[in-house]
């Protein structure tokens, strides 16, 4: 009996093994891949230190472990450090801190600062409208379509770009930060944020329903009229969240509505006097390239850059900190950054010879693969110059004060090579060669392209 159990086990035994599909894990396979782990006293020594310290401490490399000079041959006269708290409008800091340092030396105003809040409310108030257009306009695809299947999954973000920043600019304009203070839902916005998006996500579906009794000639206007019924829904809870935004103020003795007050205060031409180049090696240097839906206004302008080699973008960052710009700068900052000192230095973190394998990639693999991108927004506001070769950057960042070397990220050369994406730089910095690449016809990339990542 003992003897007809064992046959029928090692039958059934074989009959599983057999039955696995081609490309699993066999038990052979398995036994093999086992033999990988040796469980040396090194691997047991390493064990031991994992269970209870983190990856990203043991890997810490003491050979670097000396602070890096603070020095810079040229620097941005700036004002203070801001903090975007719990949100993700790194981008919305980094270009009102552009600003911020324009008007701070135009007008000698020293630590003025614009209101984060005010710009962040028309562009919450923007996404949901670009994002029930765009359902509008999307209504004759099949909801399994990969462009309605994006807009579902992204109908609203804190996140974004300096076209964002221009296009509400120039739009709505800006006020002082005292005249609408963050509030509780703009320094933490996740909340918020999860409300919005089921709020669109529903709208979103009511738009794509054909409603009865309506003449096909009469559908546009309907769904106009649908979609601003919706939008008074999402202003109410903007409005309840963050606060209602100013149409006048008082400003030093005098009444200002925010537009009147950005061109008296710097009156730049946002949307045509910057140009935003990107270092991405996976497209063809020297194309113009736009992101469909990059944008954060349905009549504003989607992310469209002059793609270069890194090289070419550090003459003109440079040139722009030569002559005192602060730029709207960004790049993958998480990666191989020492918060506590405030220093992204690739020698930093030792990965491969803690964890015993292989984790090189080039910029180029990276970026095709999903492991590297455009993640945070700062201002770049430092190069330091030795014999014309820049030695290492500097950005001032929104994670306030306390953070990193007196708020600002001090990043050397090797990693800026790396782990930079993106630098918008005035058209007086760019060579003639770059602005007539801008009159080629952009090439459009679709919103899920690995570049679409809103900095935040």
């Amino acid at each position: 009996m003992k003897k007809t159990l064992s046959l029928l086990a090692l039958a059934l035994l074989c009959v599983g093994t057999a039955a696995q599909p081609k490309g699993a894990i066999t038990p052979q396979m398995l036994s093999e891949i086992r033999q990988g782990y040796e469980g040396t006293a090194s691997d047991k020594a390493i064990r031991n230190a994992l269970n209870t310290t983190s990856i990203a401490v043991l890997s810490a490399n003491a050979e670097n472990a000396a602070m890096i000079d603070t020095e810079f041959s040229d620097r941005v006269k700036t004002w203070g450090i801001t903090d975007q708290k719990s949100s993700g409008r790194c981008w919305l800091f980094t270009g009102l801190n552009v600003l911020r340092a324009a008007a701070a030396d135009k007008h000698g105003l020293g630590d003025f600062r614009f209101s984060q809040n005010y710009n962040f409310f028309y562009d919450q108030l923007e996404k949901a409208n670009l994002f029930l257009q765009a359902v509008i306009d999307t209504r004759d695809k099949s909801f399994d379509d990969r462009e309605v299947d994006w807009l579902f999954s992204n109908p609203i973000s804190d996140g974004g770009t300096f076209t964002g920043v221009a296009n509400l600019v120039m739009k709505y304009g800006v006020v002082p930060a005292n005249v609408m203070p963050e509030s509780l839902s703009a320094n933490n916005t996740s909340a918020m944020a999860t409300q919005l998006k089921t709020l669109l996500r529903r709208d979103g579906l009511k738009l794509r329903q054909t409603p009865t009794g309506v003449k096909a000639k009469d559908l546009p206007a309907f769904l106009e009229k649908q979609k601003t019924e919706m939008l008074k829904d999402v202003y109410h809870v903007l409005a309840l969240c963050l606060g209602v935004p100013p149409t006048e103020f008082e400003w030093k003795g005098k009444t200002y509505t925010p537009q009147s007050f950005y061109q008296e205060l710097l009156g730049y031409d946002l949307e045509n006097n910057y140009v935003m180049l990107m270092n991405d090696p996976c497209r063809e240097y020297g194309k113009v390239y736009e992101i469909q839906y990059d944008r954060h206004l349905y009549d504003g302008q989607n992310w469209l850059y002059v793609n270069l080699p890194i090289e070419r973008i550090k003459e003109m960052a440079i040139a722009s900190i030569k002559a005192n710009k602060a730029m709207y700068f960004s790049c993958d900052v998480n990666k191989f950054l020492d918060r506590t000192k405030g220093v992204a230095d690739l020698n930093n973190f030792d990965y491969e010879s803690l964890l015993g394998v292989n984790l090189s990639m080039n910029k180029r693999e990276r970026v095709m693969t999903h492991a590297s991108g455009s993640s945070h927004a700062m201002t770049l506001i430092a190069v330091d110059l030795k014999d014309g070769v820049p030695q290492k950057w500097m950005v001032e960042n929104s994670w306030g004060a306390a953070s990193g070397y007196q708020g600002n990220i001090i990043m050397t050369d090797e990693w800026f090579n790396e782990y930079m994406f993106r630098l918008v730089v005035e058209k007086q910095f760019v060579p003639a060669d770059v602005l007539k690449m801008l009159d080629q016809k952009p090439i459009l990339l679709p919103a899920w392209d690995p570049m679409f990542l809103g900095e935040e």
